[in-house]
């Protein structure tokens, strides 16, 4: 029997790297698929600090425990989604036009690039095998899906809640830096990321807010919707906003503490 470790790198799924290696359990490989924004030009759709934290910290503390660990990659990218051209839309108006920015609830790069990566690995694998997955044990609906398949949660096995979960990877020093102004992972392009996840990106990697901001120029778009509707300008206006607001904030606590 051969044992894989479905691996993003947060809290849940990386605590389930850690149970498996506290109690001793048959040694699985850990893989992790990376979303890429743009492969020609290596621009990653994870968060920089995150995939920073993946290589130069998670990775060597996992490889030092024994574990093999590998990265996966689909044949697709964000770019490839953004500007894939629609042929056979049961609306007219929408064939011969770019599919644009990725619909907020409905996300095709998880499908097709981060599932896609992992579907393509295991489609190789010819044995019996257990893939360990990151849900918590607080978490009965996601729990009921592993019913019949070949996933297993050690977080419910161990009875680790998602608490007790990002408390076992603070403990270990393997909690993702992501979580220092986000309680969830992803790529830095979701829509269904807050406005205080953009505020982020905008602040703190200007040139990948850039990207997104070019993207918004394109024409032949299907739609100019960035967020649930929202195109990118007003979105960048909301963010432009909470930026303010927040240096307005320090500014009186500033004059306040003095």
């Amino acid at each position: 029997m051969l044992y894989f470790q479905n691996w993003s790198g947060g809290k849940d799924s990386t605590a389930s790297i850690i149970l498996e290696h506290i109690y001793g359990l048959p040694q699985s490989k850990i893989i992790m698929s990376e979303v890429m924004f743009d492969k020609k030009r290596n621009i990653s759709g994870e968060l920089p600090e995150h995939m920073d934290w993946v290589h130069n910290t998670a990775i060597p503390l996992f490889r030092s425990w024994g574990y093999e660990v590998e990265i996966l990659y689909s044949d697709y990218d964000y770019l490839d989604l953004f500007y894939h051209i629609i042929r056979n839309s049961k609306k007219p108006y929408r064939n011969g036009k770019y599919n644009g920015f990725l619909i907020g609830g409905k996300c095709v790069a998880n499908n097709y690039i981060k599932v896609g990566a992992l579907k393509k690995f295991f489609k190789k694998i010819n044995q019996d095998h257990i893939k360990y997955v990151g849900i918590a044990a607080d978490e009965p609906k996601r729990l009921e899906r592993l019913q019949g398949t070949n996933k297993v949660s050690l977080l419910e096995k161990y009875g680790y809640t998602e608490q007790m979960a990002y408390d076992l990877c603070k403990k270990y020093g393997l909690l993702s830096p992501i979580y220092n102004f986000s309680k969830r992972g992803g790529c830095w392009f979701c829509p269904n990321a807050t406005i205080k996840e953009y505020a982020h990106i905008k602040s703190e990697y200007p040139e990948l807010w850039e990207e997104l901001r070019n993207l918004s120029f394109s024409e032949n778009l299907v739609s100019q919707g960035f967020k649930y509707g929202k195109t990118f300008a007003e979105v960048d206006r909301d963010v432009d906003i909470y930026l303010n607001n927040l240096e307005f904030e320090k500014s009186q606590l500033t004059l306040f503490n003095n």
